[in-house]
């Protein structure tokens, strides 16, 4: 999954999908140290893959504290 700019996506089961339904810019600074352009980050998802994209019903950033447990 290569693109010449910052797009979001979520690793389901080892595979990775493009996100509809959130953008990027939806969940803070993309390019601040620790956001989606510089860094992987977690999230709480639910919704559905539909032709290969990812369908977000919801999206929740995980702190970046509780990524390191």
């Amino acid at each position: 999954m290569q693109s010449g700019g910052c797009d979001l996506a979520v690793k389901i089961d080892g595979k990775a999908y493009y996100v509809d339904g959130t953008k990027i810019d939806d969940h803070g600074d993309a390019h601040s140290e620790h956001g989606f352009c510089n860094a992987v980050r977690k999230a709480e998802v639910t919704g559905e893959v539909v032709d290969g994209r990812f369908q977000a019903t919801s999206f929740e950033l995980l702190p970046v504290s509780e990524e390191k447990k």
